[in-house]
């Protein structure tokens, strides 16, 4: 199972159209977008956490996929803290560096941020499969046939590149390759593999790209498809959910006075 292609498990949230998911993380990305404080982030991550819930993800699969925005998270609320812009009551400085009350609560707010709009999306195209994302994006929102099946391809191949990594590394370390300490012997480790894996992407990616020419999907033909991507009423329910969210964490950081719209 590929970290990127994984093997769907049954969920209601699994089930729904894949354009219905891009559209539910637009919508409450956007929402988000339109003002930096803590209390609209706060709230929406809340309500989205009680939805994550439904998506059919594992404990094991849910924090495996989501680490990198829990690393990024607290990084870019911590950057703020020390570097954003000061207001209000100085906390603590140290040289140039001054942390304030206004620095805390934007970093808060950021932190929250990261955390609202990155769950979801990841959540969400984690329960996707590509090749019903790629139907989805063809059918229901009419793109080019050839630019949906090119990124098919192409994530498709990303799965293939992880396990070749792996093979890599298994075979020079079977071969005595590449065992030097040091910071030397990391970047050794990591230039040899990486310029194998160059190679073999590079030769793959022709002959991917010759046999997708030879079986027509380069031509500007209309295409047929073999599965047909419907939007139905769950689709729209899930749209209204995200709306609701938005429209929630928008009202409540109005209601406590934090609202501040960005292009005021």
């Amino acid at each position: 199972m590929s970290l990127l292609t994984p093997t769907i498990r049954p969920s209601a949230v699994a089930r729904l159209n894949p354009v219905a998911k891009l559209a539910v993380a637009l919508i409450v990305s956007c929402a988000l977008l339109l003002s930096i404080d803590w209390v609209s982030a706060g709230v929406a991550l809340l309500l989205e956490g009680v939805l994550l819930l439904w998506c059919g993800l594992s404990a094991r699969q849910f924090w495996l996929r989501t680490a990198p925005v829990w690393i990024a998270a607290p990084l870019a609320a911590l950057t703020t803290v020390l570097y954003g812009q000061d207001s209000g009551t100085t906390l603590w400085q140290a040289g140039f560096v001054t942390v304030t009350e206004g620095s805390v609560a934007l970093g808060l707010a950021i932190g929250l941020r990261v955390l609202a709009i990155g769950l979801p999306g990841i959540v969400l195209l984690a329960t996707t499969d590509p090749t019903d994302l790629a139907d989805g994006l063809a059918q229901v929102l009419r793109l080019p046939a050839r630019f949906v099946l090119g990124g098919l391809a192409g994530l498709r191949l990303v799965g293939m590149f992880i396990e070749d990594w792996r093979s890599l590394a298994l075979a020079r370390r079977a071969r005595g390759v590449g065992d030097g300490g040091g910071v030397s012997g990391a970047v050794k480790r990591f230039l040899g593999p990486a310029f194998a894996l160059l190679v073999i992407s590079v030769r793959r990616g022709s002959k991917l790209a010759t046999a997708m020419e030879a079986r027509g999907f380069g031509s500007d033909d209309p295409r047929t498809w073999a599965r047909e991507s419907v939007v139905g009423v769950g689709d729209a329910i899930l749209v209204g959910i995200g709306c609701a969210i938005a429209g929630i964490a928008i009202g409540v950081a109005v209601w406590a006075g934090t609202w501040s719209f960005v292009l005021a």
